[in-house]
């Protein structure tokens, strides 16, 4: 499973870039254990081993703050390498993105929307598009191209709606229906719905 992007960080005098990734570690781990409703800058504070002055000069406001621990603790999907076939592309990406929403800071954004107001959600669901969303969209629309080319996928499957057919089950399996996505659940999806969709 994949982690946040800080490194532990051991306490004492610390300032700048050390003292910031205390803060936003022990953010983050606020939010995985009390969600966005108990989370509270003076637990922040206090987990950090900062004062309280310190994480608000940085931060404003809680929704700043979860704001950041969010978009820099959620791990990049990156690149895909040409397994072969689309299949496999496709495949390899869920996989990735599941593993993306698995992590700490994935899980801690899923309680985030669950639980905040509709005056920040619109906020962190940013977030899910510049971390989650985007990058998987563009990922999907190259492996579909790179399946054109390849000669496995029709040359006709570029519709914008392809690339939110993934993204769309996987989310509304996991918020709507609490499921967890296992590797057989995702090779199930691609096979039974993807390749048909891009091959027919």
């Amino acid at each position: 499973m994949a982690g946040s992007r800080w490194s532990a960080t051991s306490p004492g005098r610390r300032r700048g870039p050390e003292l910031e990734r205390a803060i936003l570690e022990a953010a983050l781990e606020q939010l995985s254990t009390v969600g966005w409703n108990a989370f509270t800058m003076e637990g922040v504070a206090a987990c950090a081993q900062t004062g309280k002055a310190a994480v608000y000069r940085r931060w404003p406001s809680k929704a700043d703050l979860v704001a950041e621990v969010l978009r820099t603790g959620l791990p990049p999907i990156g690149d895909i390498p040409d397994a072969g076939s689309v299949r496999e592309d496709l495949f390899r990406l869920c996989v990735r993105m599941r593993d993306v929403m698995e992590s700490r800071a994935g899980q801690a954004l899923r309680a985030v929307l669950h639980e905040c107001d509709h005056a920040h959600a619109g906020r962190f669901q940013d977030v899910v598009r510049a971390g989650l969303h985007d990058p998987a969209h563009q990922l999907i629309r190259e492996l579909v191209e790179r399946g054109i080319e390849r000669g496995d996928v029709r040359r006709d499957a570029t519709s914008p709606f392809v690339a939110d057919v993934i993204p769309a089950i996987m989310m509304y399996r996991a918020k709507v229906c609490g499921s967890e996505w296992t590797d057989p659940d995702l090779a199930e999806m691609i096979d039974r719905v993807m390749v048909p969709l891009l091959r027919a």
